[in-house]
């Protein structure tokens, strides 16, 4: 295993490469309504399908892309992956129903799991335990620089070229991201240490996974954060643009809270050492639990107005702070024990939490009736599921 560049540059690096799949979603948003509008005007919801489309894709192809990363090495998964995403890109961007461009969409997720996977297993090589945490966390810092400003850069594509020009964005970027990877990191994973496809070691990598309560609980938790996420990622632009009619306004509103997000990871990078993964998590999922019950309460109660855009400005805010407070914990204590399969258990942490998260997101964004009941239910069940798996699992 090598390191040849700092240790600056590798977070940065895979922050980049992590940022791939933020970037797809994000600076999709503010073309949700122009795409709902253009091609599907009778069922304007069906257009948040674009991002479920892109986390299946990425979540369903994870299985495979992990093995592929044991049996070959990181970085061919990588390089493969990125050029696979290149293409849906450029299929997304001819698509000429909501169909099609939900195919190419499934298609550029698949692509988007090869980074997703790789860069994991990257740090699973060469950091452990409370230190990969916290590199994790770093990443995390990083890589929401981009949903911070992926709406900024979404609008401003849009007024170039229509939200067809942003699939050339997305594909620019992931051109960079792998020459960076080409020129300047090393493989990590030795030849030695590789392990060939056969689906024998592969079940019974999936049976001791199945079998251990702590990684079996992690990615059953790390499943609800992403219903949490998800939830939250899809219908914020249309509650922004149904429920309070500020439109015009959203990407500055969703950059602020994305650096929110930012603090976040960095405060959890300086308290998980003191704290431990598990303890952060429950205590960050426990205070959503009653956070998004008041939400809901002061919608029930007839709150209205500016009043209830600043309740759910802070609130929202929070939802993307308790993210940056358990993905890499949640996602380094499923790790952990898998060390010696940890391409293999990133693609199944990845694809099973992912899948989880994007299917239970579904009928709460279809649900969307331009109210705030859906996304504040969503969000109080998810998180309340995360709460009880993080308190059965076992402690140490």
């Amino acid at each position: 295993m090598t390191q040849r560049i700092s240790r600056t540059e590798f977070v940065a690096l895979m922050a980049m490469l992590h940022a791939t799949v933020g970037l797809s979603i994000d600076a999709m948003l503010p073309a949700l309504t122009e795409i709902g509008q253009t091609l599907s005007p009778d069922a304007p919801n069906r257009a948040q399908l674009v991002i479920l489309a892109f986390v299946v894709g990425m979540g369903g192809s994870t299985l495979f892309v992990g093995p592929l990363a044991d049996a070959l090495g990181r970085r061919v998964v990588l390089l493969s992956g990125a050029a696979l995403f290149i293409l849906g890109a450029a299929l997304a961007s001819q698509a000429q129903t909501l169909e099609a461009l939900l195919a190419a969409r499934l298609l550029q997720g698949i692509g988007a799991a090869g980074p997703r996977v790789g860069a994991t297993a990257m740090v699973r090589d060469l950091y452990a335990g409370r230190d990969m945490a916290r590199i994790m966390s770093f990443v995390m810092m990083v890589f929401m620089v981009v949903p911070a400003v992926a709406p900024f850069v979404g609008v401003i594509t849009m007024s170039f070229g229509g939200w067809r020009a942003i699939f050339g964005l997305l594909a620019g970027f992931a051109m960079v991201a792998a020459l960076w990877l080409v020129l300047r990191q090393p493989e990590t994973l030795a030849v030695a240490a590789r392990r060939p496809i056969r689906l024998r070691l592969i079940w019974a990598a999936l049976v001791e996974m199945a079998r251990h309560p702590v990684v079996r609980l992690a990615v059953l938790a790390q499943g609800f954060c992403y219903v949490v996420l998800f939830n939250t990622i899809t219908m914020i632009q249309p509650v922004f643009v149904r429920v309070f009619d500020r439109e015009a306004s959203f990407p500055l509103w969703f950059a602020g809270m994305a650096c929110v997000t930012a603090l976040a990871s960095f405060a959890n990078a300086r308290l998980v050492n003191r704290f431990g993964m598990r303890r952060m998590a429950i205590m960050a999922f426990g205070s959503q639990v009653f956070l998004s019950a008041g939400m809901m309460a002061l919608w029930l109660w007839g709150l209205s107005g500016d009043g209830l855009f600043a309740a759910y400005l802070v609130w929202q805010t929070t939802l993307f702070f308790q993210t940056g407070l358990t993905v890499g914990n949640l996602n380094a204590l499923a790790m952990e024990p898998m060390g010696h399969v940890a391409g293999l258990a990133a693609a199944v942490i990845g694809s099973v939490s992912t899948i989880f998260g994007a299917v239970l997101t579904v009928p709460f964004g279809q649900a969307f009736d331009g109210t705030l009941f859906p996304i504040t239910l969503g969000a109080l069940l998810a998180s309340l599921g995360a709460w009880v798996c993080l308190r059965l699992m076992p402690k140490g």
